[in-house]
């Protein structure tokens, strides 16, 4: 397979926690970390009309702006009536929760920060509501709302809201899939059947260019960290036969296109390393190459240690980048 133009892909330069082709995003981040933050208002007002952009943009900016909270509600008491700016500080807060949680709940001396983690989530929540309710088309802050959902460990019923009330205003929202699959994960308390089953139900609604055919491999790295924990040695201990042949279909079923969707370098990389684990060599390659040197969290956090490391490890073996 060629990418559009008929030019074969070459890994470029590894580029940390950055899975886009997306230059303005490239940009925004950059200044977010130099705490120009009106650059980032800007880039998501572009936004109002492509919600799997927004989806994109609004997390990766909440990623830069850890630390940075305060900056945006001092934007917001110039522009209180601003949904990008109450979507941007409500993911922000999220994130910065993340950054805090407990790695073991279970341990008496992690009380304290899971208080800390908790009371941090908590605040997220108004500033997402106030999105909602300023722009009501929008699904983005029903999405990020499934992770505060996720960290608070509310009932099932809610979750269920949650993901329904993303899903009716944009069916097909990427970032609202891959939460909702790991909400569904025996990893948080669900089922792996409806995990599975809410995966191949959605990988078949897509059309053909929809990345949506990676929440396959998404599902079986969330199940293998819960149900196979103690067994992951190696490549050959994650994918059984069957299982890979499971992602080789989902894989088939999808193609990147001559408009790649935001999500598009995700994609690969969920099913560059399914296939680098399961040792398929080729298509591992030619997913990876894909990624254009640009990892994603998920899969390689799965991994253990280093994400990026574990990504680079990968495209070494595959000769994609340099020993």
């Amino acid at each position: 397979m060629l990418t559009t133009g008929g030019h074969r892909p070459r890994a470029a330069r590894v580029i940390s926690g950055r899975p886009w082709r997306d230059p303005v995003l490239d940009r925004a981040c950059d200044a977010v970390r130099e705490r120009y933050l009106r650059v980032a208002v800007s880039a998501l007002w572009e936004t109002r009309t492509d919600f799997e952009l927004r989806s994109l943009r609004v997390e990766y900016l909440a990623k830069a702006a850890v630390g940075l909270s305060k900056g945006i509600e001092a934007l917001l008491t110039q522009d209180p009536h601003n949904p990008d700016l109450h979507l941007w500080l409500g993911r922000t807060l999220i994130e910065e929760a993340w950054r805090i949680r407990p790695a073991a709940r279970s341990r008496s001396q992690q009380a304290g920060g899971y208080q800390a983690f908790t009371k941090a989530l908590h605040n997220a929540r108004a500033p997402l509501k106030t999105a909602a309710e300023l722009f009501g088309d929008d699904p983005v802050p029903w999405e990020s709302m499934q992770w505060l959902a996720l960290g608070l460990e509310t009932d099932t019923a809610d979750k269920e809201t949650l993901w329904n009330r993303a899903s009716e205003r944009w069916p097909t929202l990427y970032g609202a899939h891959v939460a909702r699959v790991i909400s569904l994960s025996p990893q948080w308390g669900g089922v792996a059947e409806e995990m599975f089953d809410f995966a191949r139900v959605a990988m078949s609604m897509s059309s053909r260019e929809d990345p949506r055919a990676a929440l396959i491999p998404l599902a079986y790295f969330e199940y293998f960290v819960q149900e196979r924990s103690g067994l992951i040695k190696g490549s050959s201990s994650w994918f059984s036969v069957e299982e890979i042949r499971d992602v080789e279909a989902a894989a088939r079923g999808w193609h990147e296109g001559h408009r790649p969707h935001p999500r598009t370098l995700e994609a690969h990389n969920l099913f560059g390393a399914a296939f680098h684990l399961a040792d398929a060599r080729r298509p591992a390659r030619n997913h990876l190459l894909r990624t254009q040197g640009r990892p994603s969290s998920l899969p390689w956090s799965y991994l253990g240690g280093n994400e990026v490391d574990q990504y680079v490890k990968a495209c070494k073996h595959l000769n994609i980048i340099g020993h």
